[in-house]
């Protein structure tokens, strides 16, 4: 009889498993599903380091403080946000389709553990954290088109108002099942949704702010401001094309493994194609390749493919990439011929190569219910909410807090003046607290071909 024993036991460990297949997913597939999603919400949690490497590494390095801080802040505050009123606005539940609120914090529902929610794809708590990571994010996109010149304090209070009410209601439209949703638009990581909307958010800043002192001549000619450190904003792209296994990856809702592999395939494909499109698309401008540009095209690649991942074929997301790619070399040097400051490329990135991947979905989606024309009803639909709300946000700082530093403390650094500290020993002279020169700089910055840092 003893050999029996194991009976009461195996059906004890088999009976939620039993239970849970009544309901379409067994306990082993709900604990799968939720432990990917949470791998994939710390893999989108480390693109916030590769977003930071990469703006330190093409900025100059008297402002390297500032712009870790800035990074720092923007991750700590939407997450805040997020919780006390950001999930709720994006995900309030039956609302009018365009504004709604589900109410303060994390109230968790009666099934928020169970198989019930959602589909058994993930647990409440697991839901939250992974669309708090990409909250951030959209912030995080402004921060590198307004860096060097602007107000750290002007900065800190658009980024907590940007993510917390501009990014949350503007998702709610699609990915909370709003007006967008109903018309048949499709986003399916967020091409639109994040990177366009945080480009919205840094075409308005940048064009706001100005540019940076020296940025052109008087003739109106580019001077290059070479970035501080390549290897670190090759560092941040590789960062940042990691952290998309979980952005895209994790956007499958979850560990379905036919969807999954088949997202991350055409990730890495668009990734690579945009990085090769870029390089040969600026070989017709000039003879030496440029690393930025370069970097750029990865990264215009990641976010061309995003909105389609899951439904643009394998071939079709290699053209999607390369065509991104090329795309990000013509828009730099586009938004530096009228004279709108971008140090890390950010609007050509996120804003530019955000629609192009957007407007792909209607050209290349294997699911014949995505048409161009709603695609591009909803790009005009964010242009036409994102862009107004930021200027109104910094037009408010402006006529109140000021949102541009002085000449001096540009030309000095944001380091010192701001934060009473520098980002390298190179950059602070020996025994002494005093502001870097501008002579200390050039000789301790690296002078690479810095057409794509524009």
């Amino acid at each position: 009889m003893r050999k029996h024993l194991w009976l009461p036991i195996l059906g004890t460990l088999l009976a939620p498993a039993v239970a849970f297949a009544d309901d379409g997913v067994t306990a082993g597939q709900f604990v799968a599903n939720n432990v990917w999603m949470m791998i994939c919400a710390g893999l989108v949690f480390i693109m916030h380091l590769g977003f930071a490497t990469l703006e330190s590494g093409l900025t100059q390095s008297k402002n390297t403080v500032n712009i870790l801080f800035k990074n720092t802040f923007i991750v700590c505050i939407g997450l805040l946000t997020y919780y006390a009123v950001g999930f709720n606005l994006m995900y309030p539940g039956e609302f009018n389709g365009y504004v709604g609120f589900g109410g303060f914090g994390l109230p968790m529902p009666e099934n928020g553990n169970t198989p019930d929610y959602a589909s058994g794809g993930y647990t409440y708590y697991t839901d939250f954290l992974f669309q708090a990571m990409f909250a951030a994010t959209a912030a995080t996109i402004v921060s590198g088109a307004v860096a060097e010149r602007v107000k750290l304090s002007s900065f800190m209070v658009f980024s907590t108002i940007f993510v917390a009410v501009v990014y949350t209601i503007a998702g709610s439209w699609k990915w909370g099942g709003g007006f967008l949703d109903k018309m048949g638009f499709y986003d399916f990581a967020g091409s639109t949704l994040v990177h366009s909307v945080g480009g919205w958010g840094a075409l308005v800043g940048a064009a706001m702010l100005g540019a940076r002192r020296g940025k052109y001549d008087k003739e109106g000619n580019v001077a290059p401001i070479p970035g501080s450190n390549m290897p670190l904003a090759a560092v941040g792209v590789f960062l940042l094309w990691l952290g998309w296994f979980g952005f895209n990856g994790g956007s499958v809702l979850s560990a379905d493994p036919a969807l999954t592999s088949v997202t991350l395939v055409t990730t890495c494909l668009a990734a690579a194609a945009g990085g090769i499109g870029a390089m040969v698309a600026y070989s017709f401008v000039s003879p030496k390749p440029d690393l930025s540009m370069a970097l750029n095209g990865v990264l215009a690649g990641l976010v061309g493919i995003t909105a389609g991942a899951d439904v643009v074929p394998p071939m079709e997301s290699v053209f999607v990439g390369a065509f991104a790619g090329c795309l990000v070399v013509g828009s730099v040097l586009f938004f530096d011929k009228i004279k709108i400051d971008d140090p890390v490329g950010a609007i050509s990135v996120h804003l530019i190569c955000g629609i192009w991947g957007t407007v792909a979905v209607g050209l290349f989606s294997s699911n014949p219910e995505h048409t161009l024309g709603v695609q591009l009803i909803g790009v005009a639909c964010y242009a036409a909410f994102v862009a107004p709300s930021a200027f109104i946000l910094f037009g408010i700082l402006k006529a109140t807090m000021g949102i541009r530093v002085s000449e001096e403390e540009e030309r000095e650094g944001l380091d010192y003046h701001e934060h009473g500290m520098h980002g390298y020993m190179i950059d602070r002279p020996a025994g002494g607290t005093h502001p870097v020169t501008e002579e200390m700089v050039s000789k301790a910055t690296v002078t690479e071909p810095a057409t794509s840092e524009s």
